[in-house]
Formats: structure tokens, sequence, C-alpha cells
């Protein structure tokens, strides 16, 4: 770090230093307030001979009780207007060398695979590389109809990877638009660029929300507070001073400032780890986690399978070569549940798309499972079920203003239980007149004073949030005050301040924030914002401190001013959200850092069942003391007020530890605990560049509205791709139970593999395709092996045993030369129209395309018996009429045995 860029930090004006005088020209006296600076550019000069903040901030850097409260968290304007950053970046000389040098940060940050990967991953897959041998051999000993087999997982493979693709072009786009772009200062000038130009020994500039891109050495600070629990698992906000390290990963929660970078691309370990930690921590699949198990299963069985057959066909039936190969692969392919792997990826991957299109970014495929097995989404209210703009629609000049309590103390921001949520009631201000310690009554009481209070402390925040920028709106700056020193907002403080010279010269420091947190408890002001609260309305307190802004108590005693009055506005398309959510089951709560009285309002206004009885989060039970008491709250109430980040965390904990899954929506810093604990994180595309990170899915459009279509996709996909599991599986096991029996019995395995391929593809793989993709609205359930086997297993035995016993039947029946193509058109006629009756089981409740789906598979079979070239083909031909159907009547036996066996699991294991 160098010697000028470490002189860059922020020191105090002395107090004697305005005295009386009047700011001249070009002072910040006369600064308007669209003059602000972005933060992090060294706003305040050190004056001569004082010592940095950071150093006057004493050993320690973290506040006890979540929001640092020590000294170096202030900062102090610049002696002038206009003055030139200290960090002013590089040179355009410069940049083109590192540029040239590969010192760029290079490392792509993906919401999705490469083509190579998903071309490798959908062709070199194990049972295509079974398929593959197989499909060779058949090549070389027999007829082409028998090698059907393979052109289909050509056909599979390459619809796999085609929807893939798509897939990826539509979550690449929505990552271009969802991408962090920090703000760079370069040759003096500050511009906002792609992540992947940033470059070595770039200055980046960091405001509340910014994710540290990679990793630096902080230049500037401005009361810089950085979150890196995401890396080092410690909770509390970390006060940063110029020189400290910061990480990739790790983001801003107040404050501002800004890092020389220092290490960029894939020199950064530290950003590798974050981004591992917090973009591509993988959502648990069990459908995925299922499958595979299923596939290793099948894996084991059918090595002991093929050298069965293929030994008691060349051995002991005495079959020529050729003709036992071709019978031992119809016994092995058809155990291969190779289209349900193709279908899980074509049904994530058209989910993607789908959702693209609502522009929804979909950042773990897997996360559209798991929002189908959500039975509990945690509501941010603000930017969630409120628009983020509000408006100021009054200012109540409090009567007594200015009057010393003796009233107890209110809690302060080093008690835990005061931290909050930035949704709180609260931003960085600032105000009015004459010395701390004895305000003017009759001036603090004057509404046109504190309009001006209200203006210079919205001129004092270079990044103000939603109502802060209402009050700046409401009541711009006259530049007639002046900004010595500034506190930034805090979510877990849940107020801000400024020290300020006013025109006449004198000081006053004021905070602007939550009422019931600066406020003690017994303070008559309470009862006039319940009152506010109770309309919905969020009340920010204007407060005359009477500690310096560098005390650690300075929110104690303070001279409530006035009452400015927020309207918020709601977002039109919630209440429809909500009733989605009670229509499925879904139970909604809404956890804000807001007044609970005002966040109970607004729900109640979305018509939200519970929300007339909200709860203060400060009243809760503790953890780690009482787990189970904060989940038995949780699930009794439905909305929660000043829940602090840590308390969000908590919340989401509790939930889970009662079986819940958790879904969790948000879009400020104080949401991203949470984000990241829940089982799926769900993310405003308008919010914080940290909560867009750790969120599973980002809803680009900012519209709460599209949350029904997201869990309405995942329910899709799950659902379907547990009923076509069911048919893929039901395969496996008659395949299995057949090559079994025809060991045991000695005799020819009874299909060729051209049969097997008709039958999978007729009452399989064309009917799993349509199903896969229909709409399907069921409430995802766990044990998805347990599910799937546990029908069918059944099916697939009654299915084996159907088709087993018609061709004994048939053995029995035809004899003489051509007795076993007979014999094998009996059985496949059997093993069709009960696979047929499985498939009409899966495609309930009707509709009628269902219907339509069934009949014409059915049709098509009867097609391929009526067609001569067909029937050779595939050398079918039924023989008779006796034993055709006797096929049908064992058929049928089987469909009413089926018909018994999956009501009666339906009624053991109710859904």
């Amino acid at each position: 770090m160098t010697e000028r860029a470490r002189t860059g930090t922020e020191h105090p004006v002395p107090s004697g230093e305005s005295g009386g005088r009047k700011p001249t020209d070009g002072e910040p006296g006369g600064r308007k307030s669209d003059d602000r600076e972005p933060a992090g550019r060294g706003r305040n000069e050190p004056a001569e001979g004082e010592p940095a903040e950071s150093e006057r901030a004493g050993p320690g850097n973290r506040a006890p009780g979540g929001g640092p409260e020590a000294a170096g968290q202030l900062s102090v304007d610049r002696a002038s207007a206009g003055h030139p950053p200290a960090l002013p970046g590089l040179t355009p000389a410069q940049l083109a060398e590192r540029v040239a040098r590969g010192e760029v940060n290079d490392v792509p940050v993906r919401s999705s695979r490469s083509a190579g990967e998903i071309v490798r991953a959908n062709v070199f897959t194990r049972f295509n590389a079974i398929i593959g041998v197989l499909f060779a051999i058949i090549l070389i000993v027999g007829p082409i109809q028998d090698g059907l087999f393979g052109f289909v997982i050509v056909a599979n493979t390459g619809i796999g990877i085609v929807q893939e693709l798509r897939a990826k072009r539509t979550l690449d786009k929505l990552a271009v638009i969802g991408e962090a772009q920090p703000t760079v200062r370069r040759d003096g000038t500050a511009s906002r660029i792609p992540t992947s130009e940033v470059v070595l020994d770039d200055v980046i500039e960091l405001g509340p929300g910014d994710k540290v891109v990679v990793d630096g050495e902080v230049g500037e600070t401005d009361g810089l507070e950085i979150d890196e629990s995401l890396l080092t698992g410690e909770a509390d906000p970390v006060v940063k001073k110029p020189g400290d390290p910061v990480m990739s990963g790790s983001f801003v929660v107040a404050g501002g400032g800004a890092f020389i970078a220092t290490k960029v691309g894939r020199q950064a370990y530290a950003a590798q780890l974050a981004e591992e930690a917090s973009r591509f921590t993988l959502v648990h699949s069990e459908l995925r986690t299922g499958i595979s198990r299923i596939l290793k299963y099948v894996t084991w069985m059918m090595i002991p399978t093929a050298l069965g057959l293929i030994l008691s066909h060349l051995l002991t039936l005495g079959l020529p070569g050729d003709a036992a190969i071709r019978r031992m692969v119809a016994g092995i392919v058809p155990m291969i549940p190779e289209g349900l792997v193709l279908l899980t990826s074509v049904a994530f991957a058209i989910g993607v798309i789908r959702l693209g299109r609502k522009q929804c970014l979909v950042q773990e495929l897997p996360a559209i499972e798991g929002l189908a097995r959500v039975d509990v989404v945690c509501l941010d209210k603000t930017g969630t079920l409120t628009e983020g703009g509000m408006d100021v629609c009054d200012l109540r000049i409090l009567d007594g203003a200015g009057k010393s309590y003796a009233a107890p103390a209110p809690a302060t921001a080093t008690d835990p239980a005061t931290a909050t949520d930035t949704d709180t009631d609260t931003d960085r201000h600032s105000t009015d007149q004459p010395p701390t310690h004895e305000p003017d009554v009759r001036q603090v009481q004057s509404e046109p004073y504190v309009r001006q209070v209200l203006g210079a402390l919205g001129d004092a925040d270079p990044r103000p949030n939603a109502s802060l920028q209402a009050v700046i709106d409401a009541y711009p700056a006259d530049g007639s005050w002046r900004c010595t020193r500034s506190l930034p907002f805090s979510s877990a403080r849940k107020y801000s301040g400024a020290s300020f010279n006013d025109p006449d010269g004198e000081s006053s420091t004021w905070l602007l924030g939550a009422p019931d947190v600066l406020l003690s408890p017994a303070d008559p002001t309470l009862a006039e914002t319940d009152d506010l609260n109770a309309q919905g309305l969020r009340v920010l307190l204007l407060a005359r401190a009477t500690r310096e802004l560098d005390d650690p108590e300075v929110a104690r005693d303070v001279r409530p001013t006035a009452l400015v009055v927020l309207e918020q506005r709601l977002r039109p398309d919630a209440p429809d959200t909500l009733r989605y959510f009670g229509e499925q089951r879904v139970h909604a709560k809404v956890i804000s850092g807001d007044n609970a009285v005002s966040v109970g309002a607004v729900a109640g206004k979305l018509g939200l069942p519970g929300a007339d009885a909200p709860v203060d989060a400060r009243q809760l039970p503790q953890l780690p003391a009482d787990r189970e008491a904060l989940a038995a709250a949780l699930d009794e109430g439905t909305v929660f007020g000043r829940v602090t980040p840590q308390q969000k965390r908590e919340m989401v904990g509790a939930l889970q530890s009662r079986g819940h899954t958790v879904a969790m929506t948000g879009d400020g810093v104080n949401d991203v605990l949470a984000l990241k604990d829940a089982d799926i994180g769900v993310s405003m595309g308008s919010g914080s560049e940290a909560t867009r990170a750790v969120a599973q899915i980002v809803l680009l459009n900012n519209s709460f509205a599209t949350l029904p279509s997201v869990v309405a996709e995942g329910r899709r996909v799950i659902g379907n791709i547990t009923r076509v599991a069911t048919l893929f599986l039901t395969k496996t096991v008659y395949s299995v139970l057949l090559a079994i029996l025809v060991a045991c019995w000695q005799i020819p395995y009874p299909y060729l593999p051209r049969h097997l391929t008709l039958l999978s593809t007729l009452t399989i793989g064309v009917p799993a395709f349509f199903l896969a993709l229909a709409p399907n609205k069921e409430r995802a359930r766990p044990h998805f092996v347990r599910r799937v086997m546990r029908y069918a297993i059944p099916s697939g035995l009654i299915t084996g045993l159907a088709a087993f016993a018609t061709y004994l039947l048939a053995r029995a029946y035809y004899t003489g030369p051509g007795s076993l193509a007979a014999e094998t058109s009996a059985a496949t006629l059997t093993l069709f129209l009960t696979a047929l009756w499985v498939l009409a089981i899966i495609a309930r409740p009707y509709t009628w395309w269902r219907i339509a789906l069934v009949l014409t598979m059915a049709v098509a079979f009867l097609v391929v018996l009526a067609t001569p070239w067909l029937q050779t083909f595939f050398d079918l031909r039924l023989v008779g009429t006796a034993m055709p159907w006797a096929a049908v009547a064992v058929a049928l036996v089987a469909s009413a045995l089926l018909e018994l066996t999956w009501r009666r699991i339906a009624r053991r294991f109710p859904a």
C-alpha cells in the first residue's frame, strides 16, 4: 500500500475550525444536494496534525451486540468542496499495461455449464457406454432391427444436449442482466464495469449492499462496515480502516469507502472460496441423488444377469452364438432406465427456459426442484410486499422537544435486543442547530428549521436508502449546513446520524431512526408512533443527540424533535400472490426489521391471515437457549417485526429444525445471512449485489408475482419426474424378473431387442416425454426413491409375471418350426397390454390429451400388428386366435391386479 493511499482516510474537523464563521464559496456549506460524491471518495480531508479517524477508533474493530459503535465508524466532510479523490485510480496507460500483462479478473462467474461440459455430460455417461458396446455387438451379429435401441439413445442424447444448450443461452443472457457491476475509479472518474474487467490495482468503490468482487486493501473509509460471515462464520460486521484487507465474497453492511485490488483472477484464492461458498453452494437435489442411487443398483444387477443369460443360452440351450447374444442383449437393454436421466435433464432445462421468459434467473438448476418442496416462504416486507419507493406524507413537530428525560435510558445499539433490519424505519440524517447540550427549544420546534435539518441529513448521505430518499425528495437541502461528521446507517443499529455546523456557525448532532429504538419504552411519543404504525405507515424519529457522535451510547437520552411519517407503496400483485400460497398450503411468514405493528398493518391490507397478531421479535426466545420455543412461536405467528439480520438467520434455522422446507425472499444486505441458510434463497434483481450472489433464484423483474410461477415450475418438474420414473423403473423390474425366470426355467429369453425397443417406445419413451412436460400442481413430497419403488416394484412384478405366464402357455400350445416366434408374439401382446395399463394409471387424472396419448399408443401397436412389412420388421405375428385371446385375458387379469395394488398402496401411504 502506498503512503499516498494510506493518507486518504478521513479525519474529524476540529470544532474550532468552523467557529462562528459562515462557510465561504467553495466550502461544503455551499454544496448542493445534487453534488453528493460517491461513498468512499474521501469526502473528509484530515486537518493538519489531526490523527486519522481509524487511529482514534481504539483497538477494537468490532462493536458489541452486532452493530459496531466504535468511533472508527465516523466520517467527516472534506474541508473544501470539489476536492479530488485521494485515490484517483489507474491512468489509461497503467490500465493498458496491466491488461497486456494479463492481470485481469478473468475468472468467469457462470450460472450454467459450458457448452463442452453439457456435451460431455450427456454423451459420456455410464449407460451410454454400456449401450454403445451392446449396440456395436448387435451391429456385428444381428440384423439392424435389433439395434434400434442404439438409435434411440443417440436421439435421446441429442435432445438432452439441445435442451440444455437452450437453457444455457437463456441463463447466460439473464446472468449478464443480473451480473454485479462494481464501481471502479480510473483516472479520477468513477464508472460501473463488468466484474471480469477489473484489473490489478484498480480502485473499487463500495457502498451498502455492495459485494467485494476481488481481494484488496482498504484505501478510503466512510464508516465502512463489512460482513465477512460467509467466509469466516463471524456474524458481527467488521469496521474497516485504511490498510485493512478485504476479501472477495464479503459485503458492505454500512458506510462506504474504496479499496485497491491486490489479487484478481485465479490468483485470488479467497475469490474462489467465496464463489464456491456463496454462489455455487449446490442445492441438495433429492431427485438427482435418488436417480443416481437407482442407476447404481441397476448397474450391479446387470452384470450377473448378463452372465446368466449368455451362459444359459450357449451352454444349456445350445443356441448359436449370434442368437444367444441377441437374447442376452434383449434381456439387458430394457433394464437400463436411460430415458429417465434424459427426461430429468430436459425437464430441468425446459423449466429454466420457461422461467427465463418471466425474467427469473435460476442460478442453480436443482433450485427448481427445491421450490416444489417449499412449505414455508419467509417474506421481507420492503421490496417484496411493498415497492421500493416511499413518500413523506406528514411531518409532526413534537411538543416539548428539547426536554430532558428522566425515564430509563433507551436501549442502544450495543444492546443486541435493539439490533434490526435494513428494512427498518431509519436512514442517515442529521440536523439542527446550536450547541449539542442545550438546544434552543423554540428554534427546534420551528417546522422550517426541522425541514432544514432533514435536508441537511439527506445531503450528508451519498448513498441514501429508500426511506431517506423520500426525505430528500420532500426536503431538499439548501446548502447552508456543513456536515462535520456522519454515522452511517446499519441494519443492526437501526438509526444513523450526523453532526453539523448550521448557518449561524453553531454545532449540533442529530439522529434519524426507529422511534422504539431511540426512545425509552416509557416515552409518551411512542403512543403516537404506535397509532401511525397501526395504519401501516412507517415512522422515523428525528432526535437531537445530547452526546457526541463518536460516543458508543450516542442514542441514549436523545431529545425527540419530530416524526417523519412515510407512506409505503403496496405491490398491487401482492394479494393474489399471498392468496396463491394459501391455496397451495405454503405458509407465508413476513419477517421484517420494521415496527411489528406497522408490518402487521401492511400485511393485513394485503389480506394475509394472522396479520392481526404481529410479534415483536425482541420478545421471542433467544438462541441457542431455547430453539424449540422459538420454532413453536414461529409456527404459531405470521408477522414478525424488529427482526435483526442474525435473528432472520436463526428463524430460518428454527423452522428447518421442525422439518419445514424454507424459502426466503429479500433484497437488502440484512437478508443475506438468512438467504444463505434457507433451503431456497430468492433475491430481487434490484437488490444488493450480496443478496443476488447468495440467492439461488433472482427475480430480475423485481416482481413478487413471479414467485407462484417459480413454485409451480418446481412442482411440475418434480411431480412429473416422479410419475415417469415409475414407468421407467417398472420396465427395469420386469426385465430383471424375466431374465431370472428364464434362467431358472432353462428356456430361451422370449424377446429380441427389437420387441422391447418397440414396447419401450410406445409404453414409456414417447408418453413419458409428454407427461414430463405437462402441468402439475401437486406439492412434492420427500423420499423420492422410496415412493417410486413403492409402486414400481409391484407393477414390475405383476407385469413380468403376466408376460412370463403367457410365454409358458404359448410354449405349451405352439409346437414345430417357428414356434419360438409365435410364443414371442403372444408374450409381447400380454406385456404391451399390461404395460399400457400401467401407463393409463400413471396418466391420471385424465384430461383429453392424456386419454388421447394412451389411445394413440394402443393404435400404434395395432398398426404394427396389422401391417405386413412392420410385422416382418419387428418379427411379430399372432398365430391363430386361441393364444392371442389367452394373452389378452392374462393381460386383463394383470391389469385388475395392478388396479387393486395401486389403490391399496394409496390407502396405506396417503399423499
